[in-house]
């Protein structure tokens, strides 16, 4: 066997050592989540993945997004494929990736064609500074809280209950994620990165 795969296997081996002893899958996590993100002409891409249980009912479901800074805000591209034929969807900027979510803003609709692909592009600030605040009033207060992750919720909850997507249930899902607030459950999200370092945190301006 050639000596150099030797050695790189062997350092591979020890990467994988190390992440479980400094964090087990979180650290193995942040490895796989800085590995997904790509940086050209100073843009900055990464993928969507699939959310707990979508797999079993849209296994092809995916996205890619690209923000692109700018000196004032930022500019985000989405791109959904995979998914149900025309089918509303809707985009929040997200604390946390997964259950229960954390702050969440909402961005836009995301409308997929005959071909269950859709698209949309949302200027406002995506990167390192992304972040809400509460200092009181008719809403509860909470400190400048960051926002690092994305996730895509379907528009109409009716939809995943139909395509089999929350097995169990005898009715659709409800969630507050559309602007009617009935929006159905999580299809895609940034999971892949760690939760204290979502891919916005990696865009700089």
């Amino acid at each position: 066997m050639d000596l150099r795969i030797t050695r790189r296997r062997a350092l591979a081996g020890a990467i994988a050592a190390a992440a479980l002893a400094f964090g087990g899958s979180a650290a193995i996590t942040a490895a796989a989540g800085a590995s997904t993100l790509a940086r050209s002409s100073g843009s900055v891409s990464f993928r969507l993945i699939k959310s707990p249980g979508i797999a079993a009912c849209l296994p092809h479901a995916r996205g890619r997004v690209t923000i692109t800074p700018g000196s004032l805000n930022d500019v985000m591209h989405v791109t959904i494929h995979g998914m149900p034929a025309r089918s509303g969807f809707d985009l929040f900027v997200i604390q946390l990736p997964l259950k229960p979510f954390g702050v969440a803003w909402y961005q836009t609709d995301v409308r997929t064609d005959r071909t269950g692909t859709g698209s949309a592009t949302v200027r406002g600030v995506f990167d390192r500074q992304t972040f809400s605040v509460s200092v009181g009033g008719p809403t509860v207060a909470f400190p400048p809280t960051h926002q690092y992750h994305l996730g895509l919720w379907f528009n109409n909850p009716n939809v995943p209950f139909r395509l089999g997507c929350e097995p169990g249930a005898t009715s659709p899902i409800i969630t507050p994620f559309n602007g009617e607030q009935h929006a159905g459950i999580q299809v895609l999200n940034t999971a892949q990165f760690p939760v204290a370092a979502g891919p916005l945190s990696r865009v700089h301006r």
